[in-house]
């Protein structure tokens, strides 16, 4: 998934969000209004989605329909990775996409889609426009849901403490009327900020005790944790990655391509390759794949390469500007080209700042010989007090 691998705060504030659009009345007693769960990715969800876009076409006015929609897609895009749904979920939007100030759900929803693909400006001037008084109020679950995308946003960037001021609000008693739906998160984000900050056994503490009150299935906080442990070099990591992917039956991109990072960093290639089986559509799985497969000299190596490549080579004729991280992963473990990767590394690092970015900026100019190209990583080290294992062990190669 070239165009992201995006890890967001819980999104079910968006769909309730979304109830506060204008009702879709069907068109009668046989019209669809509603998806029932369906297995994943399998023929009658694509029915089904059929079906509400064809409902789409014949009303496509009607906002709760085009927001519901909308929302689907993005919520496909982050489990399966395909940037295609991220065109479906414009597509919804069309009606409103260019208005300077659309229905709030357009707006937030247009706010995710942008961000997703790296729009970084054009995301934060609607979430800030979301968040800001105006003549029409805003609903509170849109508000927080704003809050939270723009503290992720800002995170990405590394503006870490006007994120940290977003999820602060967020405790705020403005939004207490949301309750743990809200705050669990805002306590996340904050917490993780803090490991960011040179607090990192402050915030494994707290994150433990938020642990221990989230539901069980709370995947992306286990996520969070085994992140955390595998920046301070703690075993815990596997245990914790492993409790992420348990919460799915089928398990997003972004947490199969964390986990698959940690494997390939312990050189176990081979739980890479039955981790990912199957999932090689995501172009950031058949990335780490092949890498694992390069690694252990399996003929698919090759192939897979060459369909990278190719999807690269797409990605460029698009105009897609967001696909830095993987480019220069993809120059530096797969063509061994290090120049190229350094390159590609300082150009995502100008645009985010987060600890993969940081670790292969600083991999790629070792590589590159060239050490001195890590100086904004070491900068940033020293300046928020961060600290990561990994690039410890980096600096002592050559910073």
């Amino acid at each position: 998934m070239f165009h992201s691998i995006f890890r967001c705060w819980p999104v079910a504030l968006l769909h309730a969000a979304l109830c506060h659009a204008a009702p879709f009345v069907p068109a009668g007693d046989d019209t669809l209004v509603e998806r029932l769960p369906a297995r994943i990715g399998n023929a009658a969800e694509r029915q089904q989605q059929r079906a509400l876009r064809e409902q789409l076409r014949q009303h496509p006015a009607e906002l709760q329909l085009a927001t519901r929609l909308a929302s689907d897609a993005i919520e496909r895009a982050r489990r399966d990775g395909d940037p295609r749904e991220l065109g479906q979920a414009q597509a919804a939007l069309a009606p409103w996409w260019t208005q300077s100030h659309p229905p709030a759900p357009v707006r937030l929803l247009r706010a995710i889609v942008r961000q997703s693909q790296h729009d970084f400006a054009p995301a934060l001037q609607d979430l800030d426009a979301l968040l800001q008084p105006g003549p029409q109020p805003v609903p509170l679950a849109i508000q927080a849901q704003a809050e939270l995308t723009r503290a992720s946003v800002l995170q990405v960037q590394g503006r870490w403490r006007e994120a940290d001021a977003g999820c602060e609000r967020l405790l705020g008693a403005h939004y207490a009327a949301l309750g743990s739906a809200v705050r669990l998160p805002a306590q996340v984000c904050r917490a993780e900020l803090m490991s960011l900050q040179g607090q990192a056994a402050a915030a494994e503490t707290a994150l433990a005790a938020l642990a221990r009150q989230a539901d069980a299935d709370a995947g992306w906080l286990a996520l969070v944790q085994a992140e955390l442990a595998e920046r301070r070099g703690d075993a815990s990591a596997e245990a914790l990655y492993r409790r992420a992917m348990a919460a799915s039956s089928l398990p997003d991109v972004y947490t199969l391509a964390a986990c698959a990072d940690w494997l390939l960093a312990q050189h176990r290639e081979r739980d890479v390759a039955t981790l990912l089986a199957g999932r090689e559509d995501a172009d950031a799985l058949l990335l780490r794949l092949a890498i694992a497969w390069k690694r252990s000299a399996d003929p698919r190596a090759p192939q897979a390469i060459a369909t990278l490549a190719a999807r690269f080579d797409a990605a460029r004729q698009r105009g897609d500007r967001s696909h830095g991280r993987e480019q220069a992963r993809y120059e530096l473990d797969l063509l061994g080209d290090a120049q190229a990767a350094l390159s590609s590394a300082q150009a995502n690092w100008a645009v985010q700042k987060e600890p993969a970015d940081a670790l292969l900026l600083a991999r790629a100019a070792l590589a590159a010989t060239q050490p001195q190209a890590a100086q904004p990583v070491w900068q940033r080290v020293r300046d928020t007090g961060w600290q990561d294992a990994r690039l410890q062990a980096l600096a002592g190669s050559g910073s």
